[in-house]
């Protein structure tokens, strides 16, 4: 194992270190935008399955759900002597890569079965690689400002995989390729990416994990506490209905461009692309606006907006690709301003949870929005798939669709995701946890933190080496 760069002298990362973790964060993101956009389309009309592709999705998300919470207790209680954490992204590397191959370089007349058993092996792949990746994150920051350094670098590097995976298939389309061998392309890119980007963040980042507290372990009754609380509602319904929306929208989104819109596959995927680096300017324009407005009038401000702009796309003129880049950057945004938001405000919820209960429940809180995310992801592809069927909408290689038919797919790409966003924004109506209650929340927090804090057990930090630092009780 190599030696793990230095952290500063303040004990902040240098940035070399954080972007060489940051790097594990590649493949995740980059499979997570061509699973829910590029693979649909792929097995229903390239590989022939239909629009019963869309059930496979939905049905194999909804048993992934329980998946993260269950990857969580195992890893919280690993042990090694090279970490907690590096074992677990090592293992999933292989995992994922073998599934890559399956999926993308699969062959016309595979069955459903294929694709659900698949997808349940890269799922579970991709969840090693997030809950694993994530978790050593949270243990890398040491401050607030350090932790969204880390999570912004992650983000940063996401998006230039993603984008790598959408102009793949615009470049073979450039150079008279077809479409099949596009795709197969994206994979082989994947697959490649996968282990070198792990590699390089297991080789070149320490970890400090934190000695387990004494105290009761984690019990399903937990789950229900949580549930029962308003705040806690709220944000499980924001987190379900922006995730269902634009999921909606990815499901359908080469369809609706190519059918509808009338757009070529390189134009669609290069429209797609400015919708994901969007990203890089929504994050921080929500977060400036939240610092004005509060946090939650900044995610009604943008699931508003993100519905009026869906509702000028359908009046743009066919063909014109120059004249939606406008309305899809702001969505790309808007979009990523729904994460920011929603991430933050289960933050501050947190905070109050562990003032009045004096638990800190906060990866509960992260485990239950998991668990809605997914089953977001899942009913957005199984129900606008099934959408599509009760339209007559043809997704097979060559089929010919009607006006109805095309009417029907304009519908359903518009309205679903409308629907949904707007709720995302209503659910925060009434929301009374301000900028300076919280503020007050935080201060009585540190109070009784400083009663509390402990001087480090160990400082070991070699090559690759754990470093270790005791936990403040919060009870």
């Amino acid at each position: 194992m190599s030696k793990a760069p230095a952290a500063a002298p303040s004990g902040r990362l240098s940035l070399p270190a954080v972007l060489a973790f940051a790097c594990a964060y590649m493949p995740f993101a980059a499979l997570q935008l061509s699973v829910a956009v590029q693979l649909p389309p792929f097995f229903a009309s390239q590989l022939g399955l239909g629009l019963a592709a869309g059930a496979a999705f939905g049905v194999v998300r909804l048993i992934d759900i329980p998946v993260d919470p269950a990857l969580g207790l195992f890893i919280d209680r690993t042990n090694t002597p090279i970490g907690r954490y590096r074992p677990w992204m090592i293992a999933g590397a292989p995992i994922l890569m073998l599934a890559l191959y399956m999926l993308y370089q699969a062959h016309e007349g595979i069955s459903e079965a294929y694709l659900v058993v698949w997808l349940l092996v890269v799922y579970l792949g991709m969840s090693i690689l997030l809950v694993a990746g994530n978790a050593w994150a949270s243990t890398l920051a040491t401050s607030y400002k350090e932790r969204s350094r880390i999570f912004g670098a992650m983000l940063a590097m996401g998006v230039l995989g993603t984008v790598a995976c959408l102009l793949i298939p615009v470049v073979f389309e450039k150079t008279h390729h077809t479409e099949l061998e596009g795709m197969r392309a994206v994979g082989w890119f994947l697959l490649v990416l996968s282990p070198v980007a792990v590699l390089i963040a297991v080789s070149r980042t320490r970890e400090r994990a934190v000695a387990a507290e004494a105290g009761p372990r984690f019990r399903m009754a937990d789950y229900a506490r949580l549930l029962s609380r308003g705040n806690v509602l709220r944000i499980v319904a924001a987190d379900f209905c922006v995730t269902m929306g634009p999921g909606w929208m990815a499901a359908l989104y080469f369809y609706y461009y190519r059918q509808s819109r009338e757009l070529s596959l390189s134009a669609a995927s290069l429209l797609l692309t400015l919708y994901i680096l969007a990203g890089l300017v929504g994050g921080p324009a929500t977060a400036w606006l939240a610092n004005r407005i509060s946090k939650h009038r900044a995610l009604i401000v943008s699931t508003t907006l993100y519905a009026l702009m869906l509702i000028i796309i359908p009046l743009l003129p066919r063909g014109q690709a120059m004249l939606y880049a406008p309305p899809m950057f702001l969505l790309g945004a808007l979009a990523t301003g729904f994460v920011v938001m929603v991430r933050a405000i289960t933050a501050d919820v947190g905070d109050e949870l562990r003032l009045e209960g004096g638990r800190d429940l906060m990866a509960l809180l992260y485990a239950v929005t998991s668990a809605t995310t997914k089953a977001a992801g899942a009913l957005s592809i199984f129900v606008s798939f099934w959408l599509l069927q009760v339209v007559g909408f043809d997704a097979k290689p060559h089929a010919l669709n009607g006006a109805p038919q095309i009417h029907g797919l304009e519908l359903v790409f518009v309205i679903g995701p409308i629907v949904f966003v707007m709720l995302g924004g209503a659910s925060f109506f009434g929301y009374k946890l301000s900028a300076d209650k919280h503020a007050s929340i935080r201060r009585q927090l540190d109070e009784r933190d400083a009663v509390y804090a402990e001087s480090p057990i160990t400082q070991a930090t070699a090559g690759g080496a754990v470093e270790a630092v005791t936990a403040r009780p919060d009870h």
